[in-house]
């Protein structure tokens, strides 16, 4: 739950956190942090913001990897933030594909809505009103924005493409990076 002293940030986890694939990441090898990313994260921490990763990872329902393979790829991030002072709060996923229909697969907002109803125990058509998701894809951010979060495009990962694609949500703001979004982020709290 977040306190009056703690705020929340959502974060996509491949092109956000990690470098990404066309591939799939499927191994803690595979698994390789973006430079600055995990110092982002601390960052943010240390400055009282909790911080939640929303992540479709169809690989598992494609039979790519497995639950475990997943579970080894974020100890493997919690590892690397800890000697930081970093840490993720929460982590949702979505294992299924396109072709599910689920509510859960960004853009669709099911993993928002729990997301919502994990730290912010509310009715509000809009829960996440004012609440940053950053994300490197037209999908993370538009599933954020329809619980009235503040969208931020990073330009890793899919993010150049996204932003060469348009149709942004209305007021999305642009950062190199997710240590640059941190940076602006606390600069804009100052």
């Amino acid at each position: 739950m977040i306190t009056s002293s703690s705020k929340l940030i959502i974060l996509d986890r491949d092109g956000v956190i990690n470098e990404d694939s066309d591939d799939y990441v499927k191994s803690v090898e595979e698994w390789i942090p973006l430079p600055g990313s995990l110092e982002a994260i601390a960052l943010l921490n240390q400055a009282g913001y909790q911080i939640a990763i929303a992540t479709n990872q169809s690989g598992l329902s494609r039979g790519y990897f497995t639950i475990s393979d997943l579970h080894a790829m974020h100890n493997k991030m919690d590892g690397l933030l800890k000697p930081l002072g970093g840490r993720v709060d929460s982590i949702f996923f979505c294992p299924h594909q396109d072709a599910h229909q689920c509510d859960c697969r960004k853009p669709a907002p099911g993993m928002m809505k729990e997301i919502a109803l994990r730290y912010k125990k509310t009715d509000s058509v809009k829960p996440l009103t004012g609440v940053p998701i950053v994300g490197d894809s037209l999908r993370d951010l538009e599933a954020g924005v329809a619980l009235g979060a503040i969208p931020h495009l990073v330009l890793t990962g899919k993010g150049e493409k996204t932003l060469s694609k348009g149709r942004l949500p209305e007021g999305t703001q642009i950062h190199a990076d997710l240590l640059a979004f941190a940076n602006a982020l606390l600069e804009n709290k100052a």
